[in-house]
């Protein structure tokens, strides 16, 4: 066969090989940049690494019904998915513009700073950003990736020009193996030591948390009733472990607070005398003990955003107090209590609530030891009744006293309503939703809530039959929730069961059902089992 038959079908082949090899130069030059934007990072902040400050402003700018359904879709999962998505798109965006740098160099190392400058954008529009220096990782990161773009493109083939049988001028495979396998090794090394300098940046405030010893409370809780707890398999304990309750929060990065540099700023309109506390000021003060179910508004009719914890901590209304502050049923100028985080969260709660005489608090423990990390070390604030987005501020560091009028919270500014008093909401844990009991007697149990209002009554209906009324655990507040329980006598067949609980205000739990924007869901929760014989 001739050259001039056999020229055509090598031809491809070349082409194929070289935007192969281009694609993979371009993943090579994405990873470098994300490796050493991670090491700056660990040496600025990692909250400014650009995967974390990208996935933080996609969920600022996400509309609230797609983050919606991400919570209920992947759960507490959902921060995981949402940075694999991004190292995803980071990963095709490397690919092609690895390819298109085969025949424009320069302008494809140059596209590598394109990310870089979206990176560097991302961090300085954080509400947490620290300045000019979150820019560095992301900046510097591009830097690298675009001159190692440009260094593997160019020990590539060239293109074929004019003698066809004259194999690739430059091409040089030895040369591009070792620098590509030279490269991947530094960026994986480069990886490593930046997690690892971004952990060791979190020692202090791990050790920090272990040097705490929580004082014991000058106001502790009543021991929980012994009757509690339903004895039934399959329902949620009591007191929910801090390691199983719900985590629900827009933190990509777990922030690690040292609580020995941490501080609060109490502040704003009607603080006569404003204050900032250390958190050895805390503890110094009397702290109250509590059992306090919280619930966040993203929670679905029947779903697990729920937990109950005893708490221990400060008095927030004590604390206004001493800083001047009355609620506006007293003549106070603000209606609203703005709380910051140190990630740059803003959550608004009613002041006239906090003050009420309800054990509003800055928690400072809970279930017996300090605060975990993810649930808000050192300080977070709850207010018992409300949602956790109007309420539950973790890593809390600034509190000031506004007016809605003045000022919309986070999530406020994201269609959520201002104020959300938590309603009246039951849940079947057993049996679960499609289970195969025996005909004869089965225990269908659960829990029920109304923070702040306590629950009075739960009923049970077996299909379209008359409601029957449960059997009610013992109470341990009204700001916890209460178990029930019904003795079903289940006959074969398909069934299904209801759930709805009445409140000690006499408010049945309506059977409306609504999503959880802006408010919080509604409706009666209900599970399909088939009995067999």
């Amino acid at each position: 066969m001739s050259d001039e038959d056999t020229t055509p079908r090598k031809a491809p082949a070349r082409t194929w090989m070289r935007l192969g090899t281009g694609a993979l130069s371009g993943l090579l030059a994405g990873g470098a940049a994300l490796a050493v934007a991670e090491l700056v990072a660990a040496a600025v902040r990692p909250q400014a690494g650009p995967v974390v400050a990208v996935g933080g402003a996609a969920v600022d700018r996400t509309p609230t019904a797609v983050k919606d359904w991400a919570i209920r879709t992947f759960g507490t999962n959902d921060k995981l998915v949402l940075q694999l998505g991004i190292l995803a798109v980071l990963t095709l965006f490397a690919l092609a513009l690895g390819a298109f740098a085969v025949r424009h160099r320069r302008t494809g190392a140059a596209g590598v700073l394109v990310f870089g400058a979206v990176g560097a954008a991302a961090a300085l529009g954080r509400p947490d950003s620290a300045g000019v220096t979150d820019a560095f990782p992301s900046v510097l990161g591009a830097i690298a990736g675009a001159v190692l773009l440009y260094v593997l493109v160019g020990l590539l083939p060239a293109p074929r020009r004019t003698d066809p049988g004259k194999r690739g001028e430059g091409w040089d495979r030895r040369r591009f193996v070792l620098a590509a396998t030279a490269a991947a090794a530094a960026s994986a090394g480069t990886g490593v030591l930046g997690r690892a300098l971004s952990g060791a940046g979190g020692r202090e405030a791990v050790a920090s948390r272990e040097n705490v010893t929580l004082p014991p409370p000058g106001s502790p809780a009543p021991a929980v009733p012994r009757r509690a707890q339903v004895r039934a398999e399959g329902v949620s304990p009591f007191i929910t472990p801090n390691g199983d309750f719900y985590r629900v929060d827009t933190a990509l990065v777990v922030p690690k607070v040292d609580a020995t540099t941490w501080r609060l700023r109490v502040h704003g309109d009607g603080v006569v005398r404003e204050k900032t506390l250390t958190f050895d000021d805390l503890l110094r003060r009397e702290l109250i003990e509590r059992d306090i179910t919280l619930t966040c508004v993203s929670n679905e009719v029947g779903g697990p955003y729920v937990g109950n914890a005893r708490w221990i901590g400060v008095r927030l209304a004590d604390l206004l107090e001493e800083c001047g502050v009355r609620p506006p049923s007293k003549g106070g100028p603000a209606d609203q209590l703005v709380a910051r985080s140190v990630d740059g969260m803003t959550i608004g709660s009613p002041v006239e609530e906090v003050m009420d005489g309800r054990d509003a608090m800055l928690a400072v423990g809970m279930n017996g030891e300090p605060l975990p990390f993810d649930h808000g070390f050192p300080v977070r604030m709850l207010v018992p009744g409300l949602y956790g987005y109007v309420s539950a501020c973790k890593w809390i560091e600034d509190v000031e006293l506004t007016t809605f009028d003045a000022y919309d919270a986070y999530w406020v500014e994201r269609d959520w309503a201002r104020e959300a008093p938590i309603k009246t909401q039951s849940r079947i844990d057993t049996p679960k939703p499609f289970a195969r009991p025996k005909a004869g007697t089965v225990m269908v149990a659960g829990v029920a809530w109304a923070q702040h209002r306590g629950i009075g009554k739960v009923e049970i209906r077996v299909d379209d039959g008359p409601w029957q009324e449960a059997t009610l655990a013992a109470e341990d507040s009204r700001d916890t929730w209460r178990q029930w329980s019904y003795a079903w006598q289940a006959t074969k067949g398909g069934h299904t069961l209801t759930v709805r609980a009445t409140d000690r205000t006499g408010e049945v739990q309506t059977d409306k059902r609504t999503r959880t924007v802006p408010d919080g869901a509604s409706g009666r929760h209900s599970v399909v089992v088939t009995v067999d014989g």
